[in-house]
């Protein structure tokens, strides 16, 4: 592995487990044991690392996205995949991460925004279409309108002063809003489905 890329590899390491500012270029250097110069060679500061890390994660979130969309047999099957994958992704991830994202590291905040906005939105404008051509999603719906409230939702849930990370975990909140959205969304069809993989039984 290229120097580089281990430098960003140890760096989202200790980033994911800790949290962003309280992880120093000293404390990334011994956990890759080199020097932090060597660092320095690749990173003007620890914004450039920051900002480097948000743009390789954002591409690999895409490609995996896009694959789970691909390899799914309908939304409904697509969103609990979803689900799944959002589950390993936040069990891994520190909560302050996303607070001190927003506070000490603007720009890469910006490039989650920008992402959230273009390639998100559009991913859900695209699934939304999909389910209502199955017959899996209510065809009285502004697909476009939706799809933002979806992405809003996304950032809502890491807003501690909305959900204090000591009352609440980072991944009950993202599930439970999916969870919620696709109930809203669904036709009866949907439902019996989204029950039907759930394993629950309700009444009509």
């Amino acid at each position: 592995m290229e120097t580089k890329d281990r430098i960003v590899q140890g760096a989202e390491e200790l980033f994911f487990r800790y949290g962003i500012k309280s992880v120093t270029m000293d404390d990334i250097a011994r956990h890759l044991a080199i020097s932090k110069k060597t660092i320095y060679q690749y990173f003007e500061d620890k914004n450039e690392l920051v900002e480097t890390l948000m743009s390789i994660g954002l591409k690999k979130d895409e490609c995996e996205f896009k694959q789970i969309q691909k390899d799914s047999e309908n939304v409904i099957v697509e969103v609990f995949n979803m689900m799944k994958h959002m589950g390993n992704m936040f069990s891994k991830v520190n909560p302050n991460i996303f607070y001190d994202l927003q506070k000490y590291h603007p720009k890469a905040w910006m490039q989650f925004k920008e992402f959230k906005h273009n390639c998100m939105a559009r991913m859900v404008e695209d699934s939304i279409e999909r389910g209502i051509r199955e017959g899996l999603v209510r065809t009285d719906l502004n697909a476009k309108v939706l799809a933002r409230l979806r992405i809003e939702q996304v950032e809502m849930g890491f807003n501690s002063e909305v959900f204090p990370p000591d009352k609440f975990r980072l991944l009950d909140v993202q599930l439970a809003m999916i969870d919620h959205f696709l109930h809203g969304i669904c036709t009866l069809k949907g439902h019996k489905m989204i029950n039907k993989y759930k394993e629950v039984t309700e009444e009509e």
